[in-house]
């Protein structure tokens, strides 16, 4: 995460902060606030573990190796012969 992306989740962090503060002025240590509390708290904590953290290699020319083209043409149809229609009652065979 780069310096000014770290520093922007700072102050959010520090802004969810502050209007918590004023959550538990006006509503105690309800349930609900002890929990957002802790949201926040584990905000900071996971800010911390990314700013610690290594950036992840970007993916660009490197992804595009492993995609597998498929093509809109027909499958041949004797790859299918004798298998069953999953969910539609079975593949009908003649019974002579």
């Amino acid at each position: 995460m780069s310096s000014a992306e770290m520093t922007e989740l700072r102050r959010a962090i520090g802004q969810l902060r502050q209007c918590v503060g004023a959550l538990r002025a006006r509503y105690g240590e309800a349930p609900a606030v002890r929990r957002i509390v802790n949201d926040v708290d584990r905000l900071d904590i996971d800010a911390g573990d990314l700013a610690d953290a290594p950036p992840v290699p970007a993916q660009g020319a490197a992804a595009a190796v492993d995609v597998v083209k498929i093509p809109d043409t027909p499958y041949d149809p004797a790859l299918w012969k004798g298998a069953d229609d999953e969910g539609v009652g079975g593949y009908q065979r003649d019974q002579h």
